[in-house]
């Protein structure tokens, strides 16, 4: 059986990891206790929701927890003095509270693309597991490509998506293939010379095959600040695109924020 956790967030996500018998699920106002030190807190929140988490977590326990959110977080960690913690790209979706979660296999991915790195990896790999989903743990210079690969995907099919007023994202993969690839390998490129990693040969094709498992997702650019922002600060010469993408979106009045 796997071992005692805590999870924070009575969600889609939280409420699947929380099935256990040896879990206890944390809702908004209540503590982290802390007795367990050394087992993994599992969040499973808004990325808005993280400043209050962490302020409130007693000193002993922060390097227990464990970050599932969407986006780009390395800055943010990095400023909490978090960035060793253990992090995890779930490649898995849950449709509905409740409902069976449909996992990141995929046709070029048969070993499901859902990645988790640190202390707590192989915890929350046992955790998948026991629920019949897949988790590769992998060392953080694995992770970090793989990460900015699900920021490459979230922000490029929602942009284009949204821009071209298409329904879902495989709509947005169908219908503007073109387009799509020339973001992917705009981002890929501009990340490449920013944060000096190479991507594994294949991005596009990994992308494409999981738009296809999740095709009916609804597109709309949001958490700017955790996903965008990351490419859209890199300027105009790295991320022409899709720099001009978001102008667009804007002009047209498909996002309420303001662009920096």
């Amino acid at each position: 059986s796997s071992g005692f956790c805590t999870v924070i967030g009575g969600g889609r996500i939280g409420s699947l990891l929380n099935q256990g018998d040896n879990s206890v699920l944390l809702k908004r106002g209540d503590s982290i206790s802390s007795d367990n030190e050394g087992t993994p807190i599992f969040i499973a929140t808004r990325n808005d929701s993280l400043d209050g988490i962490i302020a409130e977590c007693p000193p002993n326990r922060l390097k227990d927890l464990v970050f599932l959110q969407n986006g780009y977080l390395d800055d943010y960690l990095e400023s909490k003095g978090l960035i060793d913690n253990t992090q995890s790209l779930l490649y898995l979706s849950v449709p509905a509270l409740g409902v069976e979660p449909v996992d990141g296999i995929t046709s070029v991915n048969p070993e499901g693309l859902t990645a988790a790195t640190g202390v707590h990896a192989q915890a929350l790999a046992n955790l998948l597991g026991s629920l019949g989903l897949k988790c590769n743990v992998v060392n953080m210079e694995e992770y970090k490509p793989a990460m900015f690969e699900k920021l490459i995907w979230i922000s490029t099919y929602m942009l284009v998506g949204t821009a071209k007023e298409c329904n879902s994202v495989g709509q947005a993969g169908s219908d503007c293939k073109e387009l799509v690839e020339t973001v992917v390998n705009e981002l890929v490129a501009a990340v490449s010379a920013k944060e000096g990693i190479t991507f594994p040969e294949g991005t596009m094709a990994r992308l494409a095959a999981y738009t296809d498992v999740v095709a009916d997702f609804p597109c709309g650019v949001k958490e700017f600040e955790w996903r965008n922002e990351y490419f859209y600060k890199l300027g105009d010469n790295a991320c022409p695109t899709h720099n001009t993408l978001l102008r667009e979106c804007k002009e047209k009045g498909f996002i309420s924020f303001d662009l920096p």
